[in-house]
């Protein structure tokens, strides 16, 4: 099996945990796969040449072929796993060499590397090797007794003799190689399993760390916009009661804010993340909170809230960044208008001020996380001048949640000129 599927972030078989393999005598091979071949070599030597050479040659040049081939193959033999059709073709020279014996005669080599062949390449190149190396065979041993060269009885005897250690050699090989390639499958499926695992892993936790960051945002930027304006407000004015009443409106936004990020970063502690999801904002307390800081703010709901808990809770941080955008953006503005339409589908958040500067510049975090949040439940997000000195945060979400697989990492569509957003 091929390895380029495999992570080089995954150890190999480190986590993995595979067996031993039984038997003290297979790990010893597996371990020492040479040596495991020159006592191959050697048994099929010893088993191959002196029957060959102690059989009386007709012709005399017998006398050396078959001792010769005999060597030749059994060296092949060392390279057998990397070369075994070299192997295979070597010992079907020696089963031919062998009819210029007076007696049949016969060794393992063939069964060892249809073995090999079966192991190493494949069942069917190991019976399409057997077929043809018997086939060739055959012909030859025919062809020599038809000439008188050979007696049938030799000829017969070569090929059945060299058929049955084939098919011996076959069988086994075939019932070892399909379960080696088996088990090279099985375990090469779960290193694959162990990449996607750990692929999945640092997916979902990127993920939780934007959703993290995007509802931190959210958060410490519109209670830090709040607490900056009540603070300067408290600052400015000579009345005590005023300037009490917005510190205490500031301290009041402070924890709140606090209230929420304990809950947010619960999520980041061992069994402390809640178990039910964050409850909706609601429109009326960023807008309360707008007022206190000072800001003309407008709220006009239509329809009754009955959409899904995403929904509510996009439309409650849509409005909370549009005023937060306001509120930094536009200190000069007269009139903050804020407008839900819960009737309409799809559902319409719109969050206009008539006090944003004219000066170009690129949506920062805020708007592109609230586009990532419309674009996360099918929705879609628009920001931009609507003419008179007015500008317009508008947002249309789905009533039925529908979450877009291609909206990755979204933009805010802007218009040319809008002012810079960096909350």
């Amino acid at each position: 099996m091929t390895s380029g599927s495999r992570s080089t972030s995954v150890p190999q078989d480190e986590e993995l945990r595979l067996p031993r393999t039984p038997g003290i005598l297979r790990r010893f091979w597996a371990r020492h796969p040479l040596f495991a071949d020159i006592l191959i070599a050697l048994l099929c030597l010893m088993m191959s040449l002196v029957p060959g050479a102690a059989v009386p040659p007709a012709p005399m040049a017998g006398a050396l072929l078959i001792p010769l081939t005999v060597v030749i193959a059994c060296l092949l033999l060392l390279r057998r796993r990397r070369w075994p059709y070299a192997a295979f073709i070597a010992s079907i020279a020696v089963a031919m060499s062998y009819l210029l014996a007076m007696n049949p005669v016969g060794g393992p080599l063939l069964a060892v590397t249809c073995y090999t062949i079966a192991v190493y390449r494949s069942a069917r190149a190991c019976w399409i090797a057997l077929g043809t190396g018997l086939g060739a065979l055959s012909l030859l041993a025919i062809s020599m007794a038809l000439t008188s060269s050979i007696e049938w009885n030799i000829a017969a005897n070569a090929i059945v003799g060299e058929l049955v250690v084939g098919l011996i050699g076959a069988l086994i090989g075939v019932n070892v190689g399909n379960r080696k390639r088996y088990l090279e499958a099985v375990i090469d499926r779960s290193r694959q399993l162990l990449v996607e695992r750990d692929q999945h892993a640092q997916l979902a936790a990127a993920a939780e760390r934007e959703r993290i960051a995007r509802e931190m945002h959210d958060i410490v930027s519109h209670s830090l916009t709040v607490v900056v304006a009540l603070s300067e407000g408290a600052a400015a004015t000579d009345d005590i009661e005023r300037a009490r009443g917005a510190s205490i409106a500031a301290a009041q936004t402070a924890r709140s804010a606090l209230t929420e990020m304990r809950s947010m970063l619960g999520v980041l502690r061992a069994g402390d993340a809640p178990l039910a999801p964050a409850e909706p904002l609601d429109p009326i307390e960023p807008v309360a909170a707008a007022r206190r800081a000072g800001f003309a703010v407008s709220l006009t709901t239509t329809g009754a809230p009955d959409v899904p808990p995403a929904v509510a809770f996009a439309v409650g941080r849509i409005v909370q960044e549009g005023l937060t955008n306001a509120m930094r953006h536009a200190p000069a503005a007269t009139a903050i208008d804020v407008r839900v339409d819960y009737d309409a589908d799809p559902v319409v958040v719109e969050v206009s001020n008539d006090g944003a500067p004219i000066a170009p510049g690129a949506p920062g975090f805020g708007l592109r996380g609230l586009a990532e949040r419309a674009a996360h439940l099918g929705g879609d997000l628009r920001s931009g001048p609507v003419g008179g000195g007015r500008w317009m945060l508008r947002a249309e979400l789905p009533r039925t949640v529908q979450a877009r697989a291609d909206a990755v990492a979204p933009r805010a569509q802007v218009a040319p000129r809008e002012p810079r957003d960096e909350t």
